[in-house]
């Protein structure tokens, strides 16, 4: 009878072996390319968009934690009607706020061609643009057309990445 020590052993044991057996019979290029004395350099570039995709990646998770813990509120036995009136509140802010980015994104991709992540938290709205080019020309123009959205003065800044 096998016991769990003694397949164990049998079975790293046939493992190495198998790996040994190819190592012994791969070629000198598969080595030296193993070993890493290829004389062909790999670059690592980030595209802009990746770090919209990024950004856009991080505020999804944070939404859907706050929007998870109002839920939970929402569904507790326990809390009261004045929590869960303020848990509800606050997921239909979370919801209005993520209509208006999207809405923001909508138009700046539309009207200037630029991939952009848009925050808005409160009266503040933070774009970021995805361009090489900081050109405080387009950052104004895309300022006064966000701005025109709304009725009272928002805080809005426009950051080149």
């Amino acid at each position: 009878m096998i016991n769990k020590q003694n397949l164990w052993f049998v079975t790293l044991f046939s493992l190495i072996l198998v790996l040994g057996i190819y190592y012994v019979t791969m070629g000198d290029e598969s080595l030296s390319v193993l070993a890493g004395e290829n004389n062909i350099s790999k670059e690592v570039s980030v595209k802009e968009s990746d770090i919209i995709v990024a950004l856009q990646v991080d505020r999804d998770e944070a939404v859907l934690k706050e929007m998870n813990e109002y839920q939970s509120i929402l569904l507790d036995d326990t809390a009261t009607i004045e929590e869960k009136n303020d848990a509800y509140n606050a997921l239909q802010a979370l919801s209005n706020s993520k209509t208006e980015c999207e809405k923001i994104k909508k138009l700046i991709t539309e009207k200037f061609k630029f991939d952009n992540f848009v925050k808005i938290d409160g009266d503040a709205i933070s774009i970021t643009i995805a361009a090489k080019d900081h050109n405080k020309e387009i950052a104004n123009n895309i300022i006064r057309e966000v701005q025109s959205l709304y009725d009272k003065q928002k805080y809005i800044t426009v950051k080149f990445e």
